[in-house]
């Protein structure tokens, strides 16, 4: 997936991350910026990841999801059929959630993740192409994008 466009939402505990991504992003990328706007701004987690979730059925995109632990964003984008969101807390795994499991939304949790982890872990996912190969039947049982 050559990502152009990236979906960034939060609820009120990952407001703050979020904008610190999004301004790293603005430069290489068209960012779409979704969800709480300060950490007293608050957001419910499930209600932001829906309105994300659609904006990420676009091609060309990519979402990060940020709550407090990044669980709950997780969970609720995975619920699309055409989300494949990874949980992640380190560049490997970030890494590895594109090339083994296309990975199309990335979660983060703002209160488990310092911002330079975050950040490595964001660039790892959106420079990191799925392998294809030996993943693809697995991939195919999650069900899509492919």
């Amino acid at each position: 997936m050559q990502v152009k466009n990236i979906v960034l939402t939060s609820d009120h505990a990952g407001a703050v991350l979020k904008q610190q991504i999004a301004k790293e992003l603005a430069t290489n990328y068209q960012v779409t910026v979704l969800g709480a706007t300060s950490e007293d701004d608050k957001q419910d987690y499930p209600k932001m990841a829906k309105q994300a979730a659609q904006a990420v059925k676009k091609p060309d995109t990519a979402g990060i999801f940020i709550c407090g632990s990044g669980i709950g964003m997780s969970i609720q984008a995975n619920r699309y059929p055409f989300i494949r969101a990874a949980l992640v807390y380190t560049e490997e795994a970030a890494k590895l959630a594109r090339q083994h499991n296309d990975a199309n939304v990335l979660c983060l949790g703002a209160r488990l993740t310092d911002k330079n982890t975050a950040m490595a872990c964001v660039r790892a996912f959106l420079s990191t192409d799925f392998e294809g190969g030996r993943h693809i039947p697995r991939v195919q049982q999650l069900g899509e994008p492919v």
